[in-house]
């Protein structure tokens, strides 16, 4: 068996006890694209960078204040819902290790990305601290 992160055990007795709560988010922070730009047109796998001012990145079950991690929408058609952990599957990825980049293997076609920053327990902040929704589109 692996090795289970120093905070999961944290993170499953707070959702257990059924008291998530949002992060209240800084009032300056903002998540965006570094790479690729909206509307690009490129291959796969795709080199996807995060950018983030007015808050710092931390790994997930770091309780320091205005941190967070990155978290990446892929062909989402909304958020997740308020006060509830970012789920993870193939349209939301999770980067709890504090990872600012990414090489993600895409189909050809379009598709759509979004950043959202998550707080030590994978909920997003309320406000959420969100990016614009860009596209892109994947050559094969």
């Amino acid at each position: 068996m692996g090795v289970q992160p120093k905070w999961l055990p944290a993170f499953a007795l707070v959702m257990a006890s059924g008291l998530a709560q949002a992060t209240p988010a800084p009032d300056d922070a903002s998540v965006y694209f570094i790479t690729p730009e909206d509307g690009a047109t490129v291959s796969s796998p795709v080199t996807v960078r995060f950018g983030l001012t007015g808050m710092g990145v931390a790994p997930a079950g770091t309780d320091k204040a205005d941190t967070g991690h990155h978290h990446l929408l892929i062909d989402a058609d909304g958020l997740p819902p308020k006060g509830q952990p970012i789920p993870s599957d193939d349209h939301h990825k999770h980067f709890g290790g504090g990872q600012t980049e990414t090489r993600l293997d895409l189909s050809p076609g379009q598709h759509t990305l979004q950043l959202l920053m998550g707080d030590q327990n994978h909920i997003p902040f309320d406000p959420p601290v969100v990016s614009k929704k860009i596209t892109i589109t994947v050559t094969e």
